[in-house]
């Protein structure tokens, strides 16, 4: 069965921004399933848009600004 967008529904989400990238973490559930943690990274390009980006790696600050995010996030999965 192929991935169908609308079968996904977004159950909570906060992000974390700098002047270059935001961070986002969020709560799905891909129909009606089990909810899962989603981490994902967004890069600001040259007019201000964000774009999707590679998470990799998390400097000490990301990291540390983002562990209340998922906190909160596996809150909502409960």
């Amino acid at each position: 069965m192929p991935y169908d967008p609308k079968l996904d529904e977004q159950i909570f989400a906060k992000s974390h921004e700098t002047e270059t990238d935001r961070i986002t973490v969020s709560v799905y559930s891909y129909n009606k399933g089990q909810k899962k943690v989603q981490i994902s990274r967004e890069g600001k390009n040259a007019d201000g848009e964000y774009k999707f980006a590679k998470l990799g790696r998390l400097t000490k600050d990301e990291a540390e600004a983002i562990i209340p995010l998922i906190q909160e996030a596996v809150g909502k999965i409960g």
